[in-house]
This record gives C-alpha cells, structure tokens and sequence, in this order.
C-alpha cells in the first residue's frame, strides 16, 4: 500500500474529529458518568499519584483521538457517496462498535471489570467514533 491513501483526505476535518472525540471525553467522564465511572474504575481520584503526569496521558489520549480519525476517514473515503451525517454516523456506529467497543470488552473480560465499566467507556468510544464519522462525512472535502 502506497502513501497515496493518505493524499485524499481532509487533514484539517480529521484534526478536528480527534478534538471532538476528546472534548466529548470531558463531558462524558466529567459530568454524565464520573461518579459511576469513578466507583466502578476503581481510580481514586483524590490521589496525588494520579494527577502526576495528567497532561501526558491527556496529549496522549488525543493523538489517539486522531489516529482513530484518521482511521474512520479512511474507511470513508473508500465508500462512494459517503458524504452525508448518516453515512458517517454509520461508519463511526461500525468503527465504534467491531473495534473499539470489542476491543475493551474483551480486555475486560480477562481483567474481570465490573460491567458497568464496560458499558461507560465501550459506549463514549462508539459515541466518539459516531461524531468522528459524522464529522469527517460532512465536512467539504
């Protein structure tokens, strides 16, 4: 596979999914699920050795953001027409969910995590997936 796969995309609509994905991260583990999260993570988060290196693992994080952009514009932009909210909120609903989702879960499963954490961070990865695809679909190319 040559480099040409890259040359078609939109770098500046995948730059922003990733932001979109992560800023959805601060409303999903900060006001919808921070206590459940919280309670079934196991994370105690009044532990100075937590917030040591915060800002690292948040970068971090977001450069994943983008890579799994880039990903779902790569799938995008090998179907024909894929230019609408639905057909991106599709791609990300497949992205979401055959990768991410099962991914964490099966993770998971052998680390014998409470449900409830499965349900929390499988889903904001599916819903970031979701806006990503969204995003990447409708923005001009």
């Amino acid at each position: 596979m040559g480099t040409e796969i890259f040359s078609n995309l939109n770098w500046l609509a995948v730059l922003v999914a990733g932001l979109a994905y992560f800023a959805l991260g601060a409303i999903w583990y900060s006001f919808v699920f921070k206590n459940a999260w919280i309670k079934h993570s196991g994370v105690n988060v009044n532990d100075p050795k937590m917030k040591k290196g915060m800002a690292q693992t948040m970068l971090a994080s977001l450069v994943l953001m983008i890579v799994a952009s880039l990903g779902i514009a790569l799938f995008l932009s090998k179907i024909p027409g894929a230019t609408t909210w639905m057909s991106g909120a599709k791609v990300g609903l497949v992205a979401g969910v055959c990768f991410s989702a099962t991914g964490i879960c099966i993770s998971y499963l052998y680390e014998k995590r409470p449900w409830m954490l499965h349900i929390i961070n499988s889903g904001y990865n599916v819903a970031g997936c979701v806006i990503a695809g969204i995003i990447l679909s409708v923005w001009p190319k």
